[in-house]
């Protein structure tokens, strides 16, 4: 079970897609998106790019303040990625709810949890009427 997914939280609803899967109606029908990306060549994973390319008209004129959150997993410094993401959700005016959680460097175990509490903390947000 993810932490999004926890019984204290009650009134919200998770689905997880991914990025070739979610379409713009996906979009416009969620109260938040959190997304992850791996760090490929210093950038966004194409899969990722070919989301905002798919979805970014068809949403911008209409998720304008949609909280989200990111999550790169960087084998350098995820600095590429985080910039390719933020200047796209800045053109969309969706709002970040947390500073990027960039998980760098060799594999850890503890990446998992990390990303799991960046949902939960998501998710607990919408939960209490926060975001």
């Amino acid at each position: 079970m993810s932490s999004a997914n926890a019984p204290e939280i009650e009134t919200v609803e998770t689905r997880l897609l991914s990025p070739f899967e979610a379409q713009p109606e996906d979009v416009l029908a969620a109260q938040a998106v959190v997304l992850l990306t791996p760090e490929n060549l210093g950038y966004m994973s194409g899969a990722l790019k070919d989301f905002f390319d798919r979805c970014y008209y068809p949403c911008l004129d209409h998720s304008q303040g949609l909280p989200y959150a990111l999550c790169i997993r960087a084998g350098s410094d995820g600095t590429g990625a985080r910039r390719g993401v933020e200047t796209i959700v800045r053109g969309l005016r969706w709002r970040a709810i947390q500073p990027p959680l960039i998980c760098r460097g060799d594999w850890r175990e503890d990446f998992v949890q990390q990303c799991r509490e960046l949902g939960a903390l998501a998710a607990a947000g919408l939960d209490a009427g926060v975001f």
